[in-house]
């Protein structure tokens, strides 16, 4: 095992980059544990280690790699994509490291794109998940309370989760969405 310098770390951070997106303090994290377990079998101390990280860290923001507004934006956009209500895009922002003022303007920014992204985001899990109006006409009176509990398990708000529920058919959810914008 290699004593850790600092551009092995900037090598290995470029490198997990190429491959991930990271917030600050994800990367930071990443960096840290093999860095550290490098260090240990060095005696190097661990607060010269968290100073070649910082040292790193500066110099990735300075080349652009590191934005975590950017990275927050455009992983909030993907999630609501994917059916992710806006309570749980908060949530996976602040797992990944991202303060909590970015992550609201990142959920801020999705309703700039879109007159309501809630909405949106719950019709694509109830695609996904074959729920309402994508559900066989014959079930969808057992299944209601079911469904609202997917939604409502998912950060839906209950008046969003019964609009998309109680829609008569698919087209009429989508001609809704696409009004509003």
């Amino acid at each position: 095992m290699r004593k850790p310098d600092e551009q092995r770390l900037f090598n290995r951070a470029v490198f997990y980059l190429g491959r991930f997106a990271a917030s600050e303090r994800h990367l930071a994290d990443v960096l840290r544990r093999k860095a550290l377990r490098e260090a240990a079998a060095h005696d190097m101390p661990s607060s010269q280690v968290d100073a070649m990280i910082e040292a790193v860290l500066a110099r990735l923001r300075g080349a652009g790699y590191l934005d975590d507004d950017r990275y927050a934006a455009a992983k909030a956009r993907s999630l609501a994509g994917r059916g992710r209500s806006q309570a749980a895009i908060r949530a996976t922002l602040a797992r990944k490291g991202v303060g909590r003022e970015t992550a609201t303007a990142a959920v801020a920014g999705l309703r700039e794109e879109g007159p309501d992204p809630e909405l949106a985001a719950a019709v694509a899990l109830a695609r996904r998940r074959r729920l309402g109006p994508w559900r066989a006409s014959e079930e969808r009176a057992a299944a209601r309370q079911r469904d609202l509990g997917v939604l409502a398990r998912a950060g839906f708000p209950a008046d969003v989760a019964r609009r998309v529920l109680d829609a008569a058919s698919e087209d009429e959810l989508l001609e809704d969405l696409a009004a509003e914008d």
